[in-house]
């Protein structure tokens, strides 16, 4: 008997995924629980499962398309079944319309030898996970000069090995192409880099974003980082700068609890959040992910520091659980390992505010009439104007700012 699978609820909020692999073909036979397919959805992979043992008599999705929850992903039934008349013998209009990965012969005639060319990758473009490059080390492969075949364009050990058989792969070759203005590449838009892309959108359409920049003192910061750092270090605990920033940031969020909220704009309510999750925006190979430090309010800075870090680690390894990406009421973003003196991050919608933390550097200062050296920051708070007023803005970075240029106040307040 014919059965079309539908794609089934996956999590809280979740009205759509891509289809990032098929995991069977057509024609495969399955079993009950076998992983049918590997679907992207907020940033997380998720392999769903057959519900039934049966033949797979159609794929109803291409790789890279959009699957909304309750719409036929395949269909499965008995060896020698035909699809349905109904949904199950044409694409799903998502699928349909989803634009194919490389270019079509109608649109271009094939490149000659003489106008292709490859072009070497920066070492930030290259997608590709830890194992795959070491396997590329151990061959002797260059990835900047591989082209990717996995989502978003990540090099697979696939990719790695036939570079090796065969050189240059045909794969390669055939997205760069020079033109009468030059080199061009299409990179197809997948993957998180697609989901980033439709999440910042969304929040510069749906908020009014304003930010707000404050200069800090993290002299005392430096030197008690410093001499907490060997403790850490003996329970296996890499401390950072960030936790001491989260500690003094749930501490003004408790002041000022407008910035710990979201806007319900259907009832037109104002959510204040009366607990503390904290998301930690990461740059990885695929795209940047936000995993969420749940209950920062109860976690010591040592803590938070060791969740910090197995947090980022799952994330670079796209390892992290949609409950792990879920959740948060307020977001930090750290680029100051990047560089750069100050930027104006995009709101995390729903939330209403995003702190953005820069590079710590020493400068010269005026302290009590006197010019001396000492260790400065910017911070920047991105805020919802509608939600809150720049005056409240100011006095919560000036909170920020008074833990941290007396960061003994951290240990002195309790929860």
């Amino acid at each position: 008997m014919v059965f079309e699978f539908r794609l089934p609820d996956i999590g809280e909020g979740v009205a759509e995924g891509e289809v990032v692999k098929w995991l069977v073909k057509e024609g495969a036979e399955v079993k009950e629980n076998q992983p049918l397919v590997e679907i992207m959805t907020d940033k997380v992979n998720v392999e769903i499962p057959a519900p039934r043992k049966g033949t797979i008599l159609k794929l109803m999705a291409k790789e890279g398309g959009t699957v909304k929850v309750g719409e036929v992903l395949l269909v499965i039934g008995e060896k020698g079944e035909q699809g349905s008349a109904s949904t199950a013998v044409a694409p799903t209009p998502t699928a349909a319309k989803t634009p194919a990965a490389t270019p079509t012969k109608a649109t271009a005639p094939a490149p000659s030898p003489a106008t292709v060319a490859v072009v070497p990758k920066k070492p930030e473009e290259i997608l590709a996970t830890p194992a795959t490059r070491k396997l590329a080390r151990d061959l002797g492969v260059d990835l900047a000069t591989v082209q990717g075949t996995g989502p978003g364009g990540r090099i697979t050990d696939d990719d790695v090995r036939r570079f090796k058989d065969v050189g240059r792969s045909a794969a390669a070759v055939a997205i760069t192409v020079t033109g009468p203005r030059g080199v061009e590449e299409r990179v197809p838009m997948r993957g998180i880099r697609r989901k980033v892309a439709e999440h910042m959108v969304k929040s510069r359409n749906s908020t009014a974003q304003v930010t707000h920049v404050d200069e800090v003192d993290m002299t005392e910061v430096v030197h008690l980082r410093e001499k907490a750092k060997a403790s850490a270090e003996k329970q296996g605990i890499k401390l950072t700068y960030l936790p001491f920033i989260i500690k003094a940031l749930i501490l003004a969020l408790k002041k000022y609890p407008y910035l710990n909220a979201s806007l319900d704009d259907e009832k037109q309510e104002i959510v204040l959040k009366k607990y503390y999750n904290i998301g930690i925006a990461t740059d990885t190979e695929q795209g940047l992910v936000v995993p969420v430090v749940k209950g920062a309010e109860h976690k010591s800075i040592t803590q938070l520091a060791e969740e910090i870090s197995k947090l980022s680690e799952k994330a670079r390894a796209g390892q992290l659980t949609l409950d792990e990406i879920q959740g948060g009421t307020f977001t930090v973003t750290n680029v100051g390992g990047i560089g750069g003196v100050f930027a104006t991050p995009i709101i995390n919608y729903p939330e209403v505010a995003i702190l953005g933390v820069h590079k710590i550097t020493k400068r010269p200062v005026v302290k009590d009439n006197q010019v001396v050296i000492r260790d400065m920051t910017y911070l920047s708070v991105s805020f919802d104007h509608r939600v809150l007023d720049g005056a409240m803005a100011a006095q919560f970075m000036n909170a920020i700012k008074q833990y941290l240029e007396d960061p003994k106040l951290l240990l002195l307040e309790t929860d």
